[in-house]
């Protein structure tokens, strides 16, 4: 699939009485001492800080991959800030570190600010991430950009499209052809485990998503239908 071409349980309890055994002589039946349960503590809440941007303007091509800019101890998530509201994502650097590391940094670099989710499908995914769609006077070229190079699928990882919210990242035809565009599906596109990189998934927004105006479908794309913007996208990273 080219970049352009793209795709609890209930716990039922209950109480259990005893009889103790008739006896011939009467005598005073006491209560048993009820003892209460100490109260567990509650599990700590684990918090995140915004990571400081590393250019105060958007910069949309690079000469050569990234270098490291995330901490493989830490954990990492990112808020895109859309034109219908916020989507929240837990990235997944163990499973999918340069994957990760590619999209902080990119987003550390303003690179997505202002582009557009080009390629919305319904019942399948949005994408985004092409940095020819902030710039409307190339929306022909929309879905054929990068950011100056390419890296490496991860794709044995264990991790699969098998729901709505997990994170990928679009290539072309080759395994080595992943740049800077990614897409999120709105339901579950499990045939394309094993060939595209999982590398977050969606924690809130869920319905942003489904509220993104669709501009494709099978026969190609949707006239009149104006791409949504992608406005910023913000890093927090754990203590």
């Amino acid at each position: 699939m080219r970049p352009s071409a793209l795709s609890l349980t209930l716990a039922l309890s209950g109480l259990l009485a005893a009889c103790a055994p008739a006896t011939t002589q009467s005598q005073q039946v006491r209560p048993a001492p009820v003892g209460t349960a100490p109260t567990p503590a509650p599990a700590p809440v684990q918090s995140f800080t915004v990571v400081s941007s590393l250019s105060a303007t958007p910069v949309r091509t690079f000469s050569a991959p990234p270098t490291q800019v995330i901490d493989p101890a830490k954990q990492y998530r990112a808020i895109l800030k859309t034109s219908r509201g916020d989507v929240t994502v837990e990235l997944l650097p163990k499973a999918s570190p340069v994957a990760v590391n590619n999209f902080v940094f990119l987003a550390l670099n303003r690179f997505y600010d202002g582009t557009r989710f080009h390629r919305v499908i319904d019942g399948f995914m949005a994408q985004g991430g092409d940095p020819l769609s902030a710039d409307e006077g190339k929306k022909a070229q929309w879905g054929t950009g990068g950011p100056g190079y390419q890296f490496a699928a991860e794709v044995n990882n264990g991790l699969r499209f098998d729901r709505a919210g997990v994170l990928g990242m679009a290539r072309a035809q080759s395994l080595n052809s992943q740049g800077s565009q990614f897409f999120i599906t709105v339901a579950p596109a499990d045939f394309l485990s094993g060939g595209y990189t999982v590398f977050g998934r969606v924690l809130s927004g869920q319905d942003v998503l489904d509220r993104l105006t669709r501009t494709y479908n099978n026969a190609g794309p949707i006239a009149g239908a104006g791409a949504d913007l992608l406005q910023s996208v913000q890093i927090l990273q754990s203590p």
